[in-house]
């Protein structure tokens, strides 16, 4: 199923998409009330939503994994980026406590009718968001949404699920 989902987005994931997704997310009370926004570095065929750090009123992180947690890092455009283990950009900045920031922009494979999202199988994410306090969205195009991902029991639903 992961194959098939990555394929739908590499054809559907193209930058009018993404530039259309980041227009959407930003007139969302969710965006507009949030000073601090994690969002994360996009892999070759995700949604693409880095517009979203030209926007000099809010703050940025992006996370960085370390053993089995994530962690949420500040980031402002041309800051330096190292390439994980997983093969995504991760900034080198001191993290700070997850509960700082106002939303998180989860990345997801695809998400079902009742916002649980399918995520790259490692669960970085549902243990990150377990017990975080903020918002959270995934924005995603509306070919990627599905009846159910079939939720497991640490699966963790999403607020917000934004689509094109």
């Amino acid at each position: 199923m992961k194959n098939k989902l990555r394929n739908k987005l590499k054809n559907v994931c193209k930058s009018e998409c993404s530039n259309e997704l980041a227009n959407l997310l930003k007139n969302t009370d969710a965006y507009k009330q949030a000073k601090n926004i994690m969002l994360f570095y996009p892999l070759k065929n995700e949604v693409n939503l880095l517009s979203l750090l030209k926007d000099s009123d809010k703050n940025f992180f992006l996370p960085r994994i370390e053993g089995e947690e994530l962690l949420c890092c500040p980031y402002k455009e041309g800051d330096k980026l190292v390439t994980s283990t997983f093969k995504t950009m991760e900034p080198i900045t001191k993290p700070v406590e997850k509960n700082q920031i106002d939303l998180v922009i989860v990345p997801a494979l695809c998400c079902d009718k009742n916002n649980y999202r399918l995520g790259y199988g490692k669960g970085f994410y549902d243990r990150f968001l377990k017990d975080y306090m903020g918002k959270t969205v995934v924005c995603l195009p509306k070919e990627c949404i599905v009846e159910t991902v079939c939720p497991e029991s640490h699966d963790v639903q999403i607020d917000l699920v934004i689509t094109y």
